[in-house]
């Protein structure tokens, strides 16, 4: 019984030494194995960016609104109203069905460039950035489509998909920005001009600063892309949503 009783008092003699250890080790380790990775290699890191940007940008640039109307007979959506191939024109067909599937397919194929890039990157530890580049490519493939002679969207259903996929909330302002400023004006134009000012401010105060450094560049992009609508604004020529060609 005493060696019994000595043996269980140096085992916790030892193990009452070795806690204070047992507690930091795991913290030590996984600090050598997750915080210090092994570097990239220069093909490794090409990929980590390429792949998200080229991904991205191929999804970006499939234009679902000239797709969809031509599937269902109405001829080339460039061809009505604004010339956009966005869901917007494509509401001007007088195909509410057409349109809602119009913006929901833009919106989610910039969802999923940020989903995939965030895989992509994911691998070789640098997952927000794969996920930034391929939520930007693809906007940039939507307004830019090289199959249309880079000639594509505006992006706002693609930057509501982008922003969603990167931080659901920016997402949520900016519909809701877009809806209220609709309801007040009857301008899908202005209500996107508003929702995309709003998004970049909102994220940056909810302390999402790189999702709203990228808002910000897809705002300022946007706004390009709308000069024509902020001139007819201002002449109070801009049709109103629900307006036919």
């Amino acid at each position: 019984m005493i060696k019994i009783g000595g043996i269980l008092a140096a085992i916790g003699l030892i193990c009452a030494g070795l806690c204070p250890w047992l507690a930091a080790g795991p913290a030590l380790a996984g600090a050598d194995l997750v915080l210090v990775p092994p570097p990239l290699s220069p093909f490794e890191t090409a990929t980590a960016y390429i792949a998200p940007a080229v991904i991205g940008y191929l999804l970006g640039s499939i234009p679902f609104g000239l797709l969809l109307t031509r599937l269902a007979g109405l001829g080339d959506i460039r061809a009505i109203g604004s010339g956009n191939i966005g869901a917007t024109n494509v509401l001007r067909t007088g195909h509410k069905g057409l349109a809602a599937l119009t913006l929901v397919l833009d919106g989610l194929k910039g969802t999923l460039a940020v989903l995939l890039g965030y895989a992509i990157g994911a691998r070789f530890g640098l997952a927000i950035d794969g996920s930034l580049i391929g939520g930007l490519s693809a906007f940039l493939g939507h307004i830019f489509p090289a199959w249309l002679g880079f000639k594509g969207g505006k992006g706002v259903a693609t930057y509501i998909g982008v922003i969603g996929g990167l931080a659901w909330p920016g997402a949520l302002i900016f519909c809701g920005s877009w809806l209220a400023t609709a309801l007040l004006t009857r301008y899908s134009s202005a209500s996107a001009l508003v929702a995309s000012v709003a998004t970049p401010v909102a994220l940056l105060m909810l302390g999402h600063v790189p999702e709203a450094l990228l808002a910000l560049v897809m705002t300022l992009l946007l706004l390009w892309k709308h000069e024509g609508n902020i001139r007819r604004l201002l002449k109070g020529e801009e049709p109103r949503i629900g307006a036919k060609a």
